[in-house]
């Protein structure tokens, strides 16, 4: 048991090295401190060896209590103070596969796409079967008390992509962990969630292209610098 158990960890590890390894697009949000609501969001991509800046760098939003360690691809190290935690009011921190786009109406974009309806629902009610999964509440049994509306009247959700932070819509989602994760549109501080104008988000998306395996990397300056080196040769 023993032999297998560190053969699964080892296999997991060249897995997720893999996926560091092979992204050929960065979505780099830094902040200057854990408990900064507001931060910076600049594109990076890969061409043959080298890594260069896409666009101008933008003004973010974050959770209205900062940053802390989220569940996505990186280590969080030892001792570590800031624990993301459902309802803290903090964004993840980490490093993150970007899933899908989505939004209220189609969208000409090269990254796939999903358009949601009011009956789309994001539970984050952490007794949920469903917790930190986007389901349509009309094809299922719903067990949960609190969700998230994936389209509601305001703009919020008009345009956004999915941060796979804790494992959303996959098995191994962590009961209190956080959940609901995603880049969109909003001028202010967030329960969790990265934010900036509807023209940014735009795009983000039309520039997101799944062949080049697209990651979020998320923190403060400091850590990201940290995160970075070893697998992404850019400067911050």
């Amino acid at each position: 048991m023993k032999r297998i158990l560190l053969a699964v960890l080892f296999l997991g590890g060249i897995l997720l090295a893999n996926d560091l390894l092979t992204s050929r697009q960065l979505v780099v949000v830094t902040t200057a401190g854990w408990n900064d609501n507001s931060g910076v969001l600049q594109r990076y991509e890969k061409d043959g060896t080298r890594w260069h800046k896409v666009g101008k760098a933008i003004r973010v939003r974050l959770g209205r209590n900062g940053l802390g360690w989220g569940i996505g691809l990186h280590t969080i190290p030892k001792g570590a103070h800031y624990i993301k935690k459902e309802g803290d009011g903090r964004s993840p921190a980490g490093i993150f596969v970007l899933k899908q786009a989505f939004g209220y109406a189609p969208f000409k974009a090269y990254y796939p796409y999903k358009v949601y309806k009011e009956t789309d629902h994001c539970v984050d009610d952490v007794h949920s079967k469903y917790y930190n999964k986007i389901v349509d509440s009309t094809k299922i049994v719903p067990d949960y008390n609190s969700k998230e509306h994936m389209k509601f009247p305001k703009n919020y959700y008009k345009y956004g992509v999915v941060v796979n932070h804790n494992h959303i819509d996959e098995k191994g989602a962590v009961p209190g962990a956080g959940s609901c994760i995603f880049l969109h549109i909003k001028a202010v501080p967030t329960a969790g969630c990265t934010v900036m104008k509807e023209s940014e988000i735009k795009e983000l998306i039309r520039w997101l292209d799944a062949k080049r395996q697209p990651l979020l990397v998320q923190g403060t300056k400091a850590e990201v610098e940290k995160m970075v080196k070893g697998y992404f040769s850019i400067s911050i």
